[in-house]
């Protein structure tokens, strides 16, 4: 695979903006280059995804421009299989590069592997619309891991998997990522999709997710909050 296709990433992105309670994507004003989306959080209030990074730089070039020129801090996020390629065209636009080590991950969730947690910890799961949300409960009721799931037709997007520190290296991530898959299948859900940070990567991989592309994160400057 020499790009990692713009269609993917747009399935990603419609259950991302889903798991997070955001408005769906828009296009860019360049077209077929990117999509948008309100964040509405401090120093994050646009987010802009870059579609075909890889089979047309220029169109990089385009979306890291508008991005510095934006009046609202916004930021970027390109996945590709060019990383070094682009964060170069991001910081000759001006960007801060944030994130170099995130993964672009998919599995087959009807294959994904299970894992129940261990005593103490209990497992509580959510069901509202498309989104599952789980959380494990350590022996005072306190949440010692917790994620979220959306399913969006086959797909299943995994987002904000999270364990407390005090709660590592017991399995729950395994518990975690094995009763969010079990709940999107359940719904009928065939594909898992993600974007893995640095700590989480081992931990996929080691459940069978397949590493698809990088993703590079980069900000642009913004309007400082006094002007």
């Amino acid at each position: 695979m020499t790009k990692i296709e713009s269609a993917l990433i747009r399935r990603w992105l419609n259950g991302w903006t889903v798991a997070r309670s955001l408005p769906a994507a828009e296009p860019v004003e360049s077209g077929e280059d990117g999509l948008w989306s309100k964040c509405n959080q401090p120093g994050r209030e646009v987010e802009v995804f870059a579609l075909r990074a890889d089979e047309e730089p220029k169109s990089l070039a385009r979306l890291a421009a508008s991005v510095a020129a934006a009046q609202q801090t916004t930021w970027l996020t390109v996945p590709t299989l060019l990383p070094g390629t682009v964060e170069a065209v991001v910081s000759a636009a001006g960007l801060e590069v944030l994130q170099r080590s995130e993964w672009f991950m998919t599995t087959d969730l009807t294959e994904h592997p299970q894992h129940a947690p261990a005593a103490p910890y209990e497992r509580e799961v959510r069901t509202e619309g498309p989104v599952t949300v789980v959380s494990l409960h350590d022996s005072s009721g306190g949440v010692a891991a917790h994620g979220a799931i959306a399913v969006i037709g086959a797909d299943a997007i995994a987002d904000r998997i999270e364990t407390d520190a005090a709660h590592r290296r017991r399995g729950l991530g395994r518990a975690m990522m094995s009763a969010l898959a079990e709940a999107a299948v359940a719904q009928g859900a065939r594909t898992g999709l993600l974007i893995a940070s640095k700590e989480g990567q081992h931990l996929y991989s080691s459940l069978g997710w397949h590493h698809e592309a990088d993703v590079l994160i980069a900000r642009g400057p913004g309007v400082p909050p006094n002007e």
